[in-house]
């Protein structure tokens, strides 16, 4: 009688046996790097940028350096009714940006009227309001029975606080808007149209709101207690000794050396928005956009609205069908909607 054939089945790879180029033993979990990579270019990216500060200082010029783009407010929508405002009247403009077949959707968002009146006791409070209306709106979704897969973000990310160049010390405004906001939105300062200081003033100017942010117990980002390891405490510590960043905005191209560049054009020859001898514009772009986007992200959503979630759901004493409070979520006013790719 014949042996009956027994039939072959294709046998899981084992160790020991060589694949994928040679390699012994190899398993293919490097391979959830291109699965993250490409599950994040189908969905795009969000940042939520919001600039404060005096009228004239540069706010939306610096925007639309940043990106490369008409991104600012005034860029989009001019309006010479705006130049004088009564009241702080928070102004959202979103972009959907595309660069290198990455997409994003960028929202920058613009408190005309803060620090222009003069009595400006409270003007931090319908930024304040504003920001927790975002986290209340998210909150909002999150908790729904049947909740979006995938919840639109309005959160403010960061806040690019502008701080004009006396060269010589925080004012109250400064220090009470940064001291109350810190709290709840990551701040970046900036010393905004640098170029009107001299490099000695510069750096005078500098080392003197360092020592008053430590002084009135003002945590800017990055924030120390968020390092998450030895390498980010050492890069983190670095940009911490450059802040605030003394920066200059332009949107003018020049040749200069046979290239063109962004910069101001003076008597005495062009400043060049991208060169670090000039200013340090190129630290900023590189700390929101190229080296700490995500982490600045993480921070909003796992600490600062953490803190927020945490502190609605106390107040509704542990219900999760959680009202609207008087400080109810609403769409941002003048939210204008432009598609704009480079």
């Amino acid at each position: 009688m014949s042996e009956t054939a027994k039939p072959s089945h294709a046998n899981p790879q084992v160790k020991g046996d060589k694949s994928h180029g040679g390699e012994f033993g190899y398993v293919g979990i490097d391979a959830i790097l291109e699965q993250m990579r490409r599950k994040a270019m189908k969905q795009g990216f969000e940042l939520n940028l919001m600039v404060v500060g005096q009228s004239g200082l540069g706010k939306s010029t610096l925007m639309n350096t940043l990106f490369k783009s008409k991104v600012s407010r005034k860029s989009v929508k001019p309006d010479p009714e705006e130049r004088i405002p009564k009241t702080i009247d928070i102004k959202s403009i979103s972009h959907d940006i595309e660069e290198k077949g990455v997409r994003m959707k960028l929202t920058v968002i613009d408190t005309p009227g803060f620090g222009d009146q003069i009595n400006n006791e409270n003007c931090w409070l319908p930024i304040m309001k504003f920001i927790n209306d975002q986290y209340e709106a998210y909150l909002q979704e999150e908790i729904n029975i049947d909740r979006k897969k995938r919840i639109p973000d309005s959160r403010v990310h960061c806040c690019i606080y502008f701080i004009p160049p006396t060269g010589h010390c925080l004012r109250p405004l400064d220090v009470e808007f940064m001291r109350r906001l810190s709290k709840v939105v990551n701040i970046v300062p900036v010393i905004a149209k640098a170029d009107t200081l001299t490099l000695e003033e510069r750096d005078f100017f500098k080392q003197t709101i360092r020592e008053e942010l430590r002084a009135n117990g003002i945590d800017v980002y990055p924030q120390k207690e968020f390092d998450e390891d030895a390498e980010d405490r050492l890069i983190n510590d670095k940009i911490r000794e450059a802040i605030p960043f003394a920066v200059v905005g332009s949107d003018q191209e020049y040749q200069v050396n046979g290239k063109r560049i962004l910069g101001r054009k003076t008597k005495w020859g062009t400043i060049e928005v991208e060169n670090i001898a000039h200013c340090e514009f190129a630290y900023l772009r590189d700390l929101l956009i190229r080296t700490h986007m995500q982490n600045i992200k993480d921070i909003t959503s796992n600490i600062h609205y953490e803190t927020y979630r945490v502190r609605r759901l106390n107040e509704s004493n542990g219900h999760f069908s959680i009202q609207p409070s008087d400080h109810a979520a609403v769409p941002p006013k003048g939210l204008v909607q432009v598609n704009h790719v480079k």
